[in-house]
């Protein structure tokens, strides 16, 4: 069974705007300045803790506060500000449903937390066109980890040569090649300020609609 999996921020959803405004709102908690957007679209990608934690850094944040506490600031803001200002990234929606309608299942694995990302799905009616979704807390391991990836394989009943993972990031692609699929990179979207070319994907795409075409060749 063919099989495609996609990453979800900096991929299919452009969601910075409203992870800054959650950071912003949590360091405004802590009387801690603003940072910029720019700033938090090069740290997206290893899951909101490490996310805070370079926000915190950058603010020269007050270590006597406990760590906890600043994190359940930010879960709070974020739970409200999740799936508020997401945009879709050129053509996804109608790749989505081209691949669905040629029999391929498909696939999110994000390092976002399952609350924030199900928040997102539903927001977006999003959840029709998945077979699975894997989330940072979903196994004991997260990207790069290939393990999320063979789970994905082994569970919808795919295999390596039939599977294809989408991704914006240098930890996409890492985890593609731990798990020896290919893997394909778009350049728009969150790579902690770095061409993702650089990470050596199998294919660099302008956006997520050759997909169908890659499963039409090899079925």
């Amino acid at each position: 069974m063919a099989l495609v999996m996609y990453d979800l921020d900096g991929t299919l959803l452009d969601t910075a705007t409203e992870i800054t405004q959650a950071v912003n709102l949590t360091l405004e908690d802590f009387s801690c300045r603003h940072v910029d957007e720019a700033d938090v679209r090069r740290w997206i990608g290893h899951g909101t803790g490490w996310l805070m934690e370079q926000a915190w850094a950058a603010n020269a944040g007050d270590k006597s506060v406990p760590w906890t506490e600043v994190m359940h600031r930010f879960m709070i803001h974020y739970g409200n500000t999740a799936g508020t200002c997401s945009q879709f990234f050129p053509k996804v929606i109608e790749t989505l449903e081209q691949v669905q309608s040629i029999g391929v299942k498909q696939a999110i694995i994000t390092n976002k937390e399952t609350k924030f990302t199900e928040r997102i799905l539903q927001k977006y009616d999003l959840n029709q066109y998945f077979d699975m979704v894997i989330c940072g807390d979903t196994l004991p391991f997260k990207k790069p980890h290939p393990g999320v990836i063979e789970h994905c394989i082994h569970t919808l009943n795919s295999s390596p040569g039939h599977s294809l993972f989408v991704g914006d990031s240098e930890i996409d692609v890492a985890t593609a090649k731990a798990a020896g699929i290919v893997c394909w990179a778009v350049p728009y979207g969150y790579n902690h300020g770095r061409p993702i070319s650089m990470s050596d994907p199998d294919r660099l795409v302008e956006d997520i609609s050759d997909v169908p075409n890659y499963f039409r060749g090899i079925q």
